[in-house]
């Protein structure tokens, strides 16, 4: 690699906003969208499941996450039409490649964090 490639990649990365890692956070980063991938992982979920299993979330937090994750092409939403009204989110095919990273998330807490507390 000549010197002046090794500085264009030197420079690439100058700020923060620049790294691919924020990129990714920006889009499933936070409190509530890893958990909310996370439950989608094995399938299908209802709004009322998700809730449910997501204790301290307000209903209408929960609603703009899912609708970011959808905007943002991570999960999409089903309405069924139904009375009563059913919705199901399930992951998208990009949001089935995040699989093997929050799988190596989960077993990095697991080593470095909940042992350390449990």
């Amino acid at each position: 690699m000549s010197i002046l490639n090794k500085q264009k990649v030197l420079k690439k990365y100058d700020q923060a906003c620049d790294c691919p890692i924020t990129s990714a956070i920006d889009i499933i980063g936070g409190k509530w969208k890893p958990v909310i991938i996370w439950l989608l992982l094995p399938g299908a979920k209802r709004f009322g499941e998700l809730h449910k299993t997501i204790p301290g979330i307000a209903l209408k937090v929960l609603s703009r996450q899912l609708k970011e994750l959808e905007a943002d092409g991570i999960i999409t939403r089903k309405a069924y039409a139904e009375v009563p009204p059913r919705v199901e989110y399930s992951l998208t095919a990009k949001g089935q490649s995040l699989h093997d990273v929050m799988e190596l998330l989960a077993g990095w807490s697991r080593e470095n964090i909940m042992v350390a507390v449990g």
